[in-house]
Order: structure tokens, then C-alpha cells, then sequence
């Protein structure tokens, strides 16, 4: 309903928990849809389209100063015609804003404020306005205002700035030619770059704010296993252990925050992201694999555990999916809920019979504290915890005496006010969690995380699949409406895969391959003779149409879709010797590989890609009952490392489901392990320990 004063507006019954946070706002919100734009044509007047997320800190902060404010609201109201979007919710329509944000600005950011014209056309847009102006930014007021005025006196102007627009965002769609074929030298380039931008004091890739990178770090780790590049595993491990001992990771509850906002990894910013936790919970799986010290092992292996158990304590549905995020703020002030006074700190840690001095000294407590909110300078400072000094993590009494203090310390902090919870469920990162859920459950023999991925795969199965099509995002109470994009085809793809190499059920596989196909059918970009670009669109052929299709062109927080089929498909033809996943993937790495040597942190999963490339295809073909112990030992012989160019199959003797198994025996009947490439295998075994020495030699 259209928004009255003191009344709901259109918001109220939105599927995003972040429209509904605008619910209440005495703006007359209208949801992203063709009757809005029909309205801006019937009134002749632009659009102000507002485009957020739930745990958005700035998001919230322009939502107090100005959605808020009764006299910006008739200004919205009566001069525009304005649309709330979530970005999570419509990943489409804010690639597209984006790119003309960017464009306009140079730069972007959430909220993004954009001024669009009946037809859909950017004119002029920006990011977070304060209300008033101040430090050189214009106030929202006038920002509204000068476009009000321009639209009324200077429409021309306007319409040729439109079109301007329209002609870059079509040229900024275009990719070129890139190579031919895939050079291996990429590989080795891109990582010597990558490692030129390492911190070696500090760890991480580039100056503050520092984000986790975990795509960046597989790569490295990759390279570093089929290279023996020491500088890339020591960037890697030494980023991962930083980042561990921070303030962004979570030490009371696991898991991390979005991001550091310095330099030291100390102070982060707390919104926690679902995609965020499933990719470091992958990565540090892999380091734990990787490492070549006893002590980082132990501690990568025990964050990859908290961070799962957060995941599963903190995040999961009744039904098995996964929450999106939770926010930064509580009660209005960021990081309360995850900060200590030094008094509240001591109390807790006494109360649990330890020495609040001893664990005041290891987590960094101090009375002065280490952070404060800018925002509520009347707030006292108050502490972040992490870890000035790295504890001797096979001191097992230490341990056990930290457990305590950690379930203190929980106890207390879960009395607070929490963070606010978006709990709409996107199927991209519930597909990122699954696969990471599964492979952590895999090493860490951790049962808990391999039923958690399996309960995850059938809830997407039952309710993100409607009438054979997947969708993207479901919230409960809400079906399933939104068309599913590249990312939710190519992610769950990927993690199904994951969970097939984890319990060997081959359904997941055929239903990996049907996603594939679904990939290819109807997002790939044909050339005008019909043949595969290599590029995929965000959006299939059949979705809504937007001002430009877009693309999905590189790796920012999210992995893109076109790197994460080049997994898909080097795994699919080493598993099944179909030809034509192995041109996808080479087809992509051509297009994309110049740009990612030169900029590999945005290129982190298509590198991880081109090193699988390189380093396989490696055919782990174990035939035997699943259920016997002697195939669960040549299983664990496999993951006694992390083998980025391998695929693993496991079925009994006689499966015809998996071409890699078919007609491979057992050894005298024991379960028998062939190492192949390319089909081809050498003799089987029924050690593990020859295994092993099988797959160093591989």
C-alpha cells in the first residue's frame, strides 16, 4: 500500500529484511517492479532508486538521517518516485547501477543513491549523502533539490547525460578477444605479482582497510603445491594466521567480520557475512592441509572447526539453509554486542574461576579499551579481543582452560542485545557453505559438518527448485519467486561436486552436471557464429531485461560465476572424460587470464582454477563399499593434503553411475584405489600408504 502518515508503507510485506527495515519510513517506498517505472511516467517525474543491504552500517546511518526524516520524505515523495532494492536480493540490478555509479563517481559503495529516468536510464548517482552538507559532501537535501530543478529546467541536459551513460555501460561490457589459448606462465606471474603486494609485516595484500582474500590465499597455497613456490605459501599461511589472531575473528563466538578497517587486522567492522565465513572456512581447511608447521596446522584446523561451529550454532535454519548476515550495530552502537568493558571482563572471567589478569593479557584487554563507536562519542571505548601473543596451540591444558573462559564469556555476551539478523536464504552462499561445510567435515573427520552440508543440499533441493527451475532466494513464509542467477547455478554446481567427493552419493553429481548444462544453455555468451565466448552473463537468457545483460567479470567478495565454472567443468571432465567441460574451462581462462595477471586479487578463484588446470586432472577412482573400513582408509590417504587438481570417485565394485569407476575391480577382493589421468590409470592398490606415494608421484 502506498504510504499514509503513521501507517506501513509498500515495504511491509517485502520478502528482503532489509526493505522491511524501511517499512516504517514516511518515504513511499515502491519494490523494484514495472508499476513503479509507470507511475514515474504518468507523474513525469525521475527516479530515486536506493539500493542496500540489511547489515549495511552507512545503510543504516542514511536510513536514521534522511529515510527517517519527515521533511526528506516529501521531498522523495513529491518529486520522485522512489525504489528500495536490496543488492542480495537483485545481485542483476545492482551490477548494472554500480557500473553507472562507478562511472559517474569512480568509485561505489552501498547505499547507492541513484537518479534514473522513467525509462530505467541513469543520470546522476552517488553513495551515502549525509543529510546536511559537510567535509565537502553535499547534503541530501540538496542533492534532491539541484535534480528536482534540473529535471523541471534543464531536461535536456539530463536526457544527453542519460544517453552518455548508456553508450559507457555498454562499452564497459565488452571483454576484447583475450588469448588465444591458456599460457601456464600466467600462473606463475600472477602470483609473483600477488606476492609483491603482500605485507610481510602485517599480513594481508595492500594497505587498510584490508579484507580476508581467501580466494587470493587459495590460489597462493595452490601454486605453491604443484610449484613449490615458498614465497606463496609463506604469504598465505602468515595472512591466514594474522587474520586469525585479530580483532576480525570472532574469539568468543567463531567466525569472522567483513573486514579489518586497519592495517593491524584489529579493529573490524562486525557485520559478519555468510559468503564471507564459508570461503575462509574453505581456505583454512586448505591451510591446515598446506601448512608446514605443526603449530600453524593445529591452528588453522581449530579455526576452520569454530568457524563451522558458528555456522552451525549461529546461522542455520531449522530447515537447513543458511542465514545471509547479521549486522554491524546493536542498539544503534557498532560492535557493542562484540566488545568488552575491562570491569564486565574481569566479572566474567572470575566468575569462571580463572585470572582475569592472565586472560586480560592474552586478549588484548585494557581499561582504555581499543575501540569506540564515531558515531556515539558518549559511548565509552571498550575492548576488542584478539590475540597480541599467538598461544602454544598444543599446550592442551591451555586449551582447555581457554574453552572455559570462551564459554564464559559466550554465556555473558549472549544475554546482550544481538546484532540484527537478515535471515533471507540465497542459494549462491548457502551453495558456498555447503561445499565448505562438506570439505571441512571431510578433513577434520567432523560427521556434524558433512550432515549439516547434506541437510543444506536437500532443503535447496525441496524448496530453492520450483516447477525443474532453481530459484535464488527464499524467506521463510515466502515461496521461492526469484529467478536464480549465475551465481546460484555455478556455486551450487561447485559444492555439490564438494559433497559428491565427500559421501560418494551420485546424485549429487548428475545433478551437478544438470547445472552445468543449465550454465551453458542459457547464460554462456555466444559470438555471432555461435560459439562460446568463454563470458557468462549474470542473468539467463529468459530473465528480465534490464538497461545492459550484465556480465559476471571478475572475483570481488563473492567468487564470479564464470571462475567457479572453471572449476565445475575441469572437474566434471575429469570425472566423467567429456570433452567439452574441458573446452569451457580452457575457453574462460583464455578470455580472462591477461587480465588476471594483471590484477590478481580480483582473479583469486579463476587462478585457483588455472591451477587446477596445471596440476591435474589427477582421477582418484576408489572402488569398494563406501561403508567398508578398508575404502575409508584409502579415502583418508587422500586427504592427508589438499590436491587441487584431483578428483576423487568412490562406489562399489560394478557402479556404472560414475564413468571414472566403470570397470575398475577391486584387488582380490579388497577395496583397490587407481590413480589415473586422463583415464589412464596405473596399477591399483590396497595400502594406503603406497597410495599416498602413488599421488606424490602423480
Amino acid at each position: 500500500m502506498p504510504y499514509v502518515g503513521g501507517m506501513a508503507n509498500r515495504l511491509a510485506n517485502a520478502t528482503s529484511p532489509y526493505l522491511r527495515q524501511h517499512a516504517d519510513n514516511p518515504v513511499d517506498w515502491w519494490e523494484w517492479e514495472p508499476a513503479a517505472f509507470d507511475e514515474a511516467k504518468r507523474r513525469d517525474v525521475p527516479v530515486f532508486l536506493s539500493i542496500g543491504y540489511s547489515s549495511c552500517h552507512w545503510c543504516h546511518v542514511m536510513a536514521h538521517e534522511s529515510f527517517n526524516d519527515d521533511d526528506i520524505a516529501a521531498l522523495l515523495n513529491q518529486r520522485f518516485v522512489p525504489i528500495k532494492v536490496d543488492r542480495e536480493e537483485r545481485p542483476d540490478i545492482d551490477s548494472v547501477y554500480m557500473s553507472a555509479v562507478q562511472a559517474m563517481t569512480g568509485r561505489g559503495g552501498w547505499p547507492m543513491s541513484v537518479f534514473l529516468m522513467p525509462d530505467g536510464t541513469p543520470f546522476y548517482g552517488g553513495t551515502y549523502w549525509p543529510r546536511e552538507s559537510r567535509h565537502n559532501m553535499p547534503g541530501f537535501v540538496d542533492v534532491l533539490k539541484a535534480i528536482g530543478t534540473a529535471w523541471r529546467d534543464q531536461r535536456d541536459q539530463v536526457l544527453s547525460s542519460g544517453q552518455q551513460l548508456l553508450a559507457h555501460l555498454a562499452q564497459t561490457n565488452e571483454l576484447g578477444a583475450g588469448a588465444e589459448h591458456v599460457d601456464p606462465a600466467t600462473a606463475q606471474r600472477a602470483a609473483a605479482l600477488t606476492v609483491r603486494m603482500w605485507d610481510r609485516e602485517l599480513g594481508g595484500f595492500g594497505p587498510a582497510p584490508k579484507f580476508p582474500q581467501a580466494m587470493t590465499i587459495d590460489f597462493l597455497l595452490a601454486h605453491h603445491l604443484r610449484t613449490g613456490d615458498s614465497d606463496a605459501q609463506e604469504a598465505a599461511v602468515h595472512t591466514l594466521d594474522a587474520m586469525a589472531a585479530g580483532g576480525m575473528y570472532d574469539h568468543v563466538g567463531g567466525g569472522f567480520a567483513r573486514y579489518s578497517t586497519d592495517a593491524q587486522w584489529l579493529v573490524p567492522h562486525f557485520e559478519k557475512m555468510l559468503y564471507d565465513n564459508a570461503l575462509l572456512l574453505r581456505a583454512y581447511t586448505h591451510g591446515a592441509q598446506v601448512a608446514t608447521t605443526e603449530e600453524h596446522r593445529l591452528r588453522f584446523r581449530r579455526v576452520a572447526g569454530e568457524t563451522a561451529d558458528y555456522l552451525l550454532r549461529e546461522m542455520q535454519h531449522r530447515s537447513g539453509g543458511f542465514f545471509s548476515a547479521t549486522d554491524a550495530d546493536s542498539e544503534g552502537i557498532e560492535g557493542k554486542f562484540f566488545t568488552w568493558s575491562g570491569p564486565e571482563f574481569d566479572e566474567v572471567l572470575s566468575a569462571a574461576g580463572e585470572d582475569p589478569a592472565e586472560f586480560r593479557a592474552f586478549y588484548g584487554v585494557t581499561d582504555a579499551g581499543n575501540f569506540s563507536d564515531p558515531h556515539h562519542p558518549e559511548v565509552p571505548a571498550s575492548s576488542i579481543l584478539h590475540e597480541p601473543v599467538r598461544r602454544d596451540e598444543s599446550d592442551e591444558d591451555f586449551a582447555k582452560r581457554l574453552q572455559r573462559v570462551r564459554e564464559a564469556l559466550y554465556s555473558r555476551r549472549e544475554q546482550r542485545v544481538h546484532p540484527g539478523l537478515d535471515d533471507k536464504i540465497l542459494t549462491s552462499w548457502n551453495a558456498l557453505a555447503l561445499g565448505a561445510l562438506a570439505e571441512a567435515g571431510a578433513v577434520l573427520h567432523e560427521p556434524r559438518y558433512v550432515a549439516a552440508a547434506q541437510r543444506c543440499a536437500r532443503f535447496l533441493q525441496e524448496s530453492l527448485v520450483v516447477d525443474d527451475h532453481l530459484k535464488h532466494t527464499w524467506k521463510d513464509g515466502h515461496g521461492a519467486t526469484i529467478p536464480a542467477f549465475l551465481e546460484d547455478v555455478s556455486y551450487l554446481a561447485q559444492a555439490l561436486l564438494v559433497l559428491y567427493e565427500t559421501d560418494h552419493d551420485p546424485a549429487w553429481l548428475r545433478w551437478a552436471a544438470e547445472l552445468a548444462h543449465n550454465a551453458q544453455s542459457r547464460f554462456a555468451e555466444e559470438d555471432d557464429n555461435g560459439s562460446f565466448t568463454g563470458a557468462y552473463f549474470t542473468t539467463a537468457h529468459d530473465a528480465e531485461q534490464l538497461l545492459t545483460r550484465p556480465k559476471d567479470l571478475w572475483d570481488n567478495a563473492q567468487p564470479a560465476g564464470s571462475s567457479v565454472l572453471v572449476d565445475v567443468h575441469l572437474r566434471l571432465a575429469a570425472l566423467t572424460g567429456a570433452p567439452a567441460h574441458q573446452e569451457a574451462a580452457e575457453r574462460t581462462l583464455a578470455l580472462f587470464s591477461p587480465r588476471a595477471e594483471q590484477a590478481p586479487t580480483a582473479y583469486g578463484e579463476l587462478l585457483r582454477g588455472l591451477e587446477r588446470l596445471l596440476s591435474g586432472p589427477v582421477e582418484l577412482a576408489i572402488v569398494g563399499p563406501p561403508d567398508d573400513p578398508s575404502t575409508a582408509l584409502l579415502v583418508d590417504a587422500y586427504r592427508q593434503r589438499w590436491r587441487p587438481g584431483a578428483v576423487l570417485a568412490v562406489g562399489a565394485e560394478g557402479d556404472e553411475h560414475v564413468p571414472l569407476l566403470e570397470a575398475r575391480p577391486m584387488l582380490d577382493g579388497r577395496p583397490a584405489a587407481y590413480v589415473c589421468r586422463n583415464f589412464a590409470c596405473k596399477r591399483p592398490v590396497a595400502d594406503p600408504g603406497e597410495l599416498q606415494a602413488l599421488l606424490e608421484r602423480s
